[in-house]
């Protein structure tokens, strides 16, 4: 199939300090949360001057990307927000577009609903409005791994080599409802990961099994001496909600409680230092680190590292010139999600 135009879909972020609770209330619309709550969530932004990292992120992602096709780039929840991008996609002639998500998993948030921001916006857009086609999830990617793996290694060495053996690995990525986990789903017949390290492998979801194949993969290569967790960050909802847990604090706390002196926090489940993991990781995991006299480095995310970039641009050539995928992992993965395919969640009354 011929394609004429490249998207990136990513989250959006405020700017500004003045954007930061229209952006919350679009984040949260329909779930009922009041501006109370939106207002605590607020100074996690308002203590980086109001600005998310993730735009600007974008843009140098963008910047450090040649596809050999014009590009766009729309947001689920700030501007641009996707509707006038392909809007503007639409008007400049552009009649089929492939679009990359900047999120490496499978799941209802992390992939789903990209399809369903997709839909939304063509609809809005209406007559005229370009086919688009999300690229595969990528969490096995060599330009996804190696980044990561190779920041675990530069954030191994900024810690004392006297306590490597009661050092540990934390690997991190966004909590989710357990019912989302549970039903982001496989193909029929595929089980998922029963045993291993972390809660990621305590569930039946997509989400998870791929989480604790990336965590496999980064461990094996940068420290496989090392053991090794995967826990949760970013945990939102009503409290008589069920998600995935441990939290990365909680962890950390029985962590030292076992003896370990060290930790590197690596957020496998983030593809760039967005705001997430530099105020929950960077601020509140350190701070949890230090009261506890942990030893603390969070490795690095992939960002613009130029095999992150080059991934991407094979993404796209497995789909423009039939390259062969690019894999480390075993999981399955698929092009097309069926229509079951990771169900949206109950709504939630709070974030």
């Amino acid at each position: 199939m011929r394609y004429d135009a490249f998207l990136l879909l990513s989250f959006g972020g405020p700017e500004h300090p003045d954007d930061v609770m229209p952006f919350l209330r679009n984040v949260t619309r329909g779930r009922g949360v009041p501006d109370e709550r939106l207002a605590e969530v607020a100074e996690h932004y308002y203590h980086f001057g109001g600005v998310s990292p993730i735009n600007q992120q974008c843009r140098d992602l963008l910047a450090a990307l040649d596809v050999g096709l014009p590009t766009y780039w729309g947001n689920r929840n700030w501007q641009p927000m996707l509707a006038d991008t392909v809007a503007r996609m639409r008007d400049d002639g552009v009649t089929s577009a492939l679009a990359f998500a900047t999120s490496a998993y499978g799941g209802y948030s992390s992939c789903r609903q990209y399809w369903e921001d997709i839909a939304r916006a063509r609809a809005t857009v209406g007559p005229g409005a370009p086919a688009i086609t999300k690229l595969r999830q990528f969490h096995d990617h060599p330009g996804f791994v190696y980044p990561h793996a190779d920041a675990v290694t530069a954030a191994l060495a900024t810690l004392d080599p006297a306590r490597r053996d009661t050092t540990r690995l934390v690997f991190t990525a966004h909590s989710i409802p357990v019912s989302m986990a549970n039903t982001s789903g496989f193909p029929t017949g595929f089980s998922a990961p029963s045993e291993g390290p972390g809660v990621g492998s305590r569930h039946s979801g997509r989400y998870t099994a791929q989480l604790h194949e990336t965590a496999t993969l980064v461990h094996d290569r940068a420290a496989p001496d090392l053991p090794w967790d995967l826990v949760w960050q970013s945990r939102s909802g009503p409290p008589q909600v069920p998600w995935l847990e441990p939290d990365v604090n909680d962890h950390l706390t029985v962590l030292a409680e076992k003896g370990v002196t060290d930790v590197v926090v690596s957020p496998i489940g983030f593809v760039s230092d967005h705001l997430e993991v530099r105020w929950d990781l960077d601020n509140e995991a350190r701070e949890t680190a230090a009261r506890l006299g942990l030893g603390y480095a969070r490795a690095a995310t992939p960002g613009t590292d130029p095999r992150f970039v080059d991934m991407i641009r094979s993404l796209v050539r497995e789909r423009t010139d039939d390259e062969p995928q690019q894999r480390l992992g075993t999981l399955p993965l698929w092009d097309v999600c069926p229509d079951n395919c990771c169900p949206p969640p109950a709504q939630r009354g709070a974030t």
